[in-house]
């Protein structure tokens, strides 16, 4: 189940933009950070993690863009059906095996 996003798309990038435009007006980045999300109204904690998804999908910081996610979700969910369509072939494939065996006997 997917949760439906409180802030729109526009809305994380300005707070991402923000941060790293304001970056060097703070201590530190976390610092930045609170100070920025006070303002839009999310968590720093928040803020946080859409800076953190915003380098690794630009390439700054290592880890698996949204794209790679995605598709390795989509993977996982085909190898899934994949196999619950296999196991659905290997009974009904002894069903019948067994209905010609007894077939056979008669």
């Amino acid at each position: 189940m997917t949760r439906a996003n409180r802030y729109s798309t526009e809305v994380q990038e300005r707070a991402v933009r923000m941060v790293h435009e304001q970056e060097s007006a703070h201590s530190s980045r976390w610092a930045t950070i609170v100070s920025i999300a006070e303002k839009i109204g999310c968590t720093p904690e928040t803020l946080r993690k859409w800076v953190q998804r915003s380098e690794i999908d630009s390439g700054q910081r290592a880890g698996m863009t949204a794209s790679e996610r995605d598709e390795l979700k989509a993977l996982k969910r085909e190898n899934r059906e994949l196999k619950r369509a296999n196991e659905i072939l290997k009974t009904a494939s002894a069903f019948f095996a067994q209905a010609e065996l007894d077939r056979r006997l008669k």
